[in-house]
């Protein structure tokens, strides 16, 4: 007969696999970030640039969004409007995100503030931002006497 170390909290294990599923986004409710203000993002970077999409579908105009660098973090805040077309008695289901949304993010590399590019097509926000050239290493000749 074996013998088989008792572990408590061996009953837990699952429940904590699933909560962790649900907090790294492989549950399978979609759009569950955006209905709270906090819409998707991915950060890459290339040779010259850092690079970051950020899906913010119903924009309307381009003040609605704002973005800002500090300290090397991408913010991106705004509001998504949307005006009531239906009534709300005839309203049977709404999950489409309104409201105001933030999200900050660290990038990946140091970043020029300047010739940031952002373009919004099809609900996605891209941003372009050059990579800041990295200071080069200048040997100190020392006098020896």
């Amino acid at each position: 007969m074996a013998l088989i170390p008792y572990e408590p909290f061996r009953h837990l294990d699952n429940f904590r696999r699933e909560l962790d599923r649900f907090f790294t986004g492989d549950f399978p409710l979609t759009g569950f970030g955006q209905r709270f203000g906090n819409p998707s993002i991915d950060v890459y970077e290339t040779d010259n640039e850092v690079v970051a999409k950020c899906d913010i579908p119903g924009l309307e105009k381009k003040e609605d969004v704002n973005i800002y660098i500090d300290n090397n973090i991408l913010t991106i805040s705004g509001a998504v409007n949307r005006v009531n077309e239906i009534k709300e008695e005839n309203m049977h289901r709404q999950e489409r995100f309104f409201g105001r949304f933030q999200r900050s993010v660290s990038l990946p590399a140091r970043v020029s503030s300047e010739d940031v590019k952002a373009t919004y097509k099809n609900g996605v926000l891209e941003i372009r931002m050059p990579k800041l050239q990295a200071e080069t290493k200048k040997r100190i000749d020392i006098e020896f006497h």
